[in-house]
């Protein structure tokens, strides 16, 4: 089938029997591009167990050992909305595509690394790659399957990878680096992004814009500038505490240029994301439940990740190997995300979600000392997990509805942005809370504390959200 080439050249979504079967050419194109977000996925924890391994091949100091992680998340949630407005001018598919490129070149670079510079590169291009993959493979997957049961299905599945693949990465970089050498953490991309490569072009089906509108440079430069240095801020906090000025200075920076965009946008002529956007409940509270439920979850993964090492004394392995029950627990959720979408709404589904994962969360209060708690912790986060992903499901499908095909790159922009920024937000924040909260050497009582802040929190984003998506209806 032909590229549409009408004014606007949107491409057409791929035909179908009935709105709920999918051909075999709409399987093979969401198995490329979910493929494509699970591998991206992979890429944001598999290095977290390996990198002290990391430090000590390469001589990284401990003070500088957090850059490895922060050079990647910089770039990966700094760029993502100019990289999501790219995808509407250049083309997705030449931007899928050109990033997937990228992200195998980097992976390869930081395998071949000899010193800190050199990794450190490395880290920034993955970054850069992600900011690029996502959006555009989101928008591929929005404009490929009209809205309705098919999309919430491929947004449900595609969740589910997403979160798989955090899982994964971590259970895959504690296997690599203890098999073999943490370098593998970084080669096993690159087959897999060759194979996207060569298969993408034939697979993939996207018009271009037969005219092309000038990139809003004003815009693009203050939202980059100001996500850059808010992300720095945060990344920040987990190690110098949110009064010091390294955390401070940049995250008022940052809020400036955020809201200096926002003026900007008002008065440009071809805005990068229109202010009428922004203003939309469906997009300002769909974001508003996915940023409290990317918050909510990666934070826990770290406070149960301090308990099963400072607490039951796992290894970084062991720890790895227990959250596979999360992993099966959001695949679960992601799998019939779609149909419980479809058959009782996003807002109730958004609801139910979030309240599962706020009550599951809460049991886990009651963790003590012994190793028997390991069965409430592996059953909490297996149900927990089955909640957060139908909460994601449902932010998905909320933020990129009721929205024409050429606004999907805005859209997954946007939605792509509040799950890095809600990736990066939570660990200083629960960190912070375990700080004030222990008891000297014991950081059990903070854990408790912050895993009810967690809890409360993910009821809370539920239940508002819920509440103003009710009222926009």
């Amino acid at each position: 089938m032909a590229a549409t080439t009408t004014a606007t050249a949107t491409p057409t979504p791929l035909p179908t029997a009935s709105p709920h079967r999918m051909t075999g050419r709409q399987r093979l194109l969401l198995t490329l591009l979910l493929g494509a977000q699970f591998m991206v996925a992979v890429d944001f924890s598999i290095l977290n167990v390996a990198l002290p391994e990391v430090g000590a091949g390469l001589g990284f100091s401990l003070a500088n050992l957090q850059w490895i992680a922060t050079a990647f998340a910089l770039s990966a949630a700094g760029f993502t909305l100019l990289f999501g407005r790219l995808a509407d001018l250049v083309g997705r598919k030449r931007l899928f595509i050109g990033g997937m490129a990228v992200l195998g070149a980097s992976s390869l670079l930081g395998g071949l690394a000899t010193g800190p510079g050199m990794l450190l590169t490395a880290r920034v291009l993955q970054g850069l790659a992600t900011a690029a993959v996502t959006p555009a493979g989101l928008a591929l997957l929005t404009t490929a399957f009209r809205e309705g049961p098919q999309r919430e299905r491929a947004l449900g599945l595609n969740g589910a990878l997403m979160s798989a693949g955090f899982t994964a990465g971590a259970i895959l970089g504690g296997l690599l680096t203890s098999l073999l050498s943490w370098r593998f953490a970084f080669l096993i991309n690159v087959p897999v992004a060759a194979l996207v490569v060569a298969l993408a072009p034939r697979m993939i089906q996207d018009g271009r814009p037969s005219d092309r509108p000038r990139l809003d440079l004003p815009g693009a430069a203050s939202v980059t500038a100001g996500l850059l240095l808010l992300v720095f801020g945060l990344t920040q906090a987990g190690e110098h505490g949110w009064t010091a000025p390294v955390t401070l200075l940049p995250l008022i920076a940052g809020a400036v240029l955020v809201v200096v965009f926002w003026f900007v946008e008002k008065r440009a002529a071809q805005p990068l994301v229109p202010t009428a956007l922004l203003k939309r409940r469906t997009v300002v509270w769909g974001n508003t439940a996915g940023l409290v439920a990317f918050v909510t979850e990666t934070s826990l993964v770290f406070l149960l990740t301090l308990y099963l090492q400072k607490v039951l004394g796992y290894s970084p392995l062991m720890t790895g190997l227990a959250f596979g029950v999360l992993g099966l627990g959001t695949v679960l959720g992601g799998t019939f995300g779609g149909r419980v979408v479809g058959r009782i709404g996003t807002r109730a589904t958004l609801l139910t979600g979030g309240l599962v994962q706020a009550a599951a969360t809460a049991t886990l209060i009651a963790l003590g000392a012994s190793g028997g708690w390991i069965v409430l912790l592996l059953a909490a986060t297996f149900v927990g997990g089955v909640g957060n992903m139908l909460m994601i499901v449902a932010f998905m499908v909320t933020a990129t509805s009721g929205l024409p095909d050429a606004d999907q790159g805005r859209a997954t922009g946007i939605a792509t942005m509040t799950q890095q920024v809600g990736i990066t937000l939570g660990t200083p924040i629960m960190s912070a809370v375990v700080i004030a909260s222990s008891a000297g050497a014991d950081v059990l009582p903070g854990l408790r504390v912050a895993i009810g802040v967690n809890a409360a929190l993910a009821a809370a984003g539920a239940v508002l959200a819920s509440a103003a998506l009710k009222r926009a209806r």
